[in-house]
């Protein structure tokens, strides 16, 4: 009887909201690294594991085969504060990859590269517009109009994820080449566009509407944006040089940045526009230095990681495979993940052949620009808080994302052997050479 009321006691502690937190962290942490380790020996980026583990967590998977012990771990009462611990995450997240923007490189690149960033934004957005007709006639999000949720689709086929894209980049030996640059550059520039026109949604969903209410949104992120460009960003510049000569970054250097991102995240949230565009803003407006920079970055990329699988875990118990389990469902998931590749991979490889590219290099770029990743998930997540997209619609929107991140791998991988074997059959033909 005694063993009996002990386990029941332990029972009870282990029901009480904080442990309840700790257990849910303990078992999302241990499987994304395991998922991490099964996606790095498959060559796809570790961030594609950590997105799947969100969904073998989620009802798709443990709910539907483990029920007992998905109740016991993640029962519906006990998510506030995981979503609020992911959202954390995210926000550090989002900052540290407006630290990663090289804002000069996109400044000063060449024509090529202006003309394939607006082909990879326009046409994809178009296909999203255009796929949104019959979505919204088949499944219409309550209280949201046509207009936004067109909006949002065409965000959803806009987006390239800037941080999966440099992984694979670097993992693949391309980050320093004429062709990594490129497609750093076009990635920066789609995602601060798609950033840009979500804000706007979100702005047009928020405000009801009601032109009054939207003006005003708008108004206060364009103020909000030229405080942050025209006189936090000079201060922030004009504190770096005060600290003498080093530009390393030392860790009683980090309460100011974390002040501008935290002050910058809760403006936005109280415009009304989501904390996430305040953490890019930060970001993008801390100090040119590069050193501080990259010390800045190093120290919260750590902690995001950490945070980070909680997203995804979030994330994946939204997600209900089951919602596609009709003839109807599968082609919807089959027909975005199309237009989406065709958007993306299509229009960039053809701009960058009309713009002088071989095939080969045209093609390795449009695959690279068709990884969506984790800033896919990220956007989703902000129009499925909102209503803007059914649970229907979102589950066939992640895994779109999931879809196109994983094909980015084997693709650039494929065109790279060939273009590798067309330069030394070149080789070969020269005078010279061995025929």
């Amino acid at each position: 009887m005694t063993g009996t009321r002990l386990i029941a006691t332990w029972r009870g502690n282990l029901a009480q909201p904080f442990p309840t937190l700790l257990l849910q962290v303990i078992v999302i942490l241990a499987l994304a690294r395991l998922c991490r380790s099964v996606a790095r020996r498959a060559g796809q980026p570790p961030v594609l594991g950590e997105m799947a583990a969100g969904i073998v967590l989620g009802p798709s998977l443990v709910g539907t085969y483990f029920p007992a012990f998905f109740e016991s771990v993640f029962p519906a009462d006990s998510l506030g504060p995981l979503q609020l611990l992911s959202q954390i995450g995210v926000v550090l997240f989002i900052f540290v990859v407006s630290l990663e923007f090289d804002w000069q490189q996109v400044r000063h690149q060449a024509r090529a590269a202006v003309a394939v960033s607006n082909v990879s934004i326009l046409l994809p957005f178009l296909l999203g517009v255009l796929a949104a007709l019959p979505l919204y006639a088949a499944d219409p999000p309550a209280g949201i109009s046509f207009r936004a949720f067109a909006l949002f689709m065409g965000i959803a086929m806009s987006i390239t994820a800037f941080p999966v894209l440099a992984r694979i980049l670097e993992d693949r030996h391309l980050i320093g080449t004429p062709l990594g640059a490129m497609a750093l550059t076009c990635a920066a520039v789609d995602d601060v566009t798609a950033w840009t026109l979500l804000a706007f949604v979100v702005a047009v969903v928020t405000s009801g509407g009601a032109f009054t209410v939207l003006a005003a949104t708008l108004g206060l992120v364009v103020l909000f944006v030229i405080i942050m460009i025209f006189i936090v960003r000079p201060a922030l510049q004009a504190w770096t040089v005060s600290r003498g000569p080093r530009e390393d970054f030392s860790s009683g250097d980090l309460a100011l940045p974390l002040g501008v991102l935290l002050v910058s995240a809760l403006a936005t949230e109280t415009i009304g526009i989501h904390a996430l565009f305040g953490a890019f803003v930060a970001g993008a407006v801390m100090a040119d230095t590069p050193r501080y920079r990259l010390g800045l970055r190093e120290r919260l990329e750590r902690v995001s990681s950490v945070l980070l699988p909680l997203f995804f875990a979030t994330n994946g118990l939204r997600v209900r495979v089951g919602l596609l389990n009709d003839l109807s469902g599968w082609l919807m998931f089959g027909g975005l993940v199309a237009l989406a590749t065709v958007g993306k991979l299509g229009g960039s490889t053809v701009t960058a052949r009309i713009m002088g590219m071989d095939w080969n290099t045209a093609f390795t770029l449009g695959a690279l620009l068709n990884t969506r990743g984790l800033m896919e998930l990220i956007a989703l997540n902000v129009g499925y808080e909102l209503g803007v997209i059914s649970p229907r619609v979102f589950t066939a929107l992640v895994l779109m994302a999931l879809t196109t991140t994983a094909m980015t791998g084997p693709l650039v991988d494929f065109f790279g052997a060939k273009q590798a074997a067309a330069e030394r059959y070149r080789a070969s033909s020269l005078p010279g050479g061995c025929n």
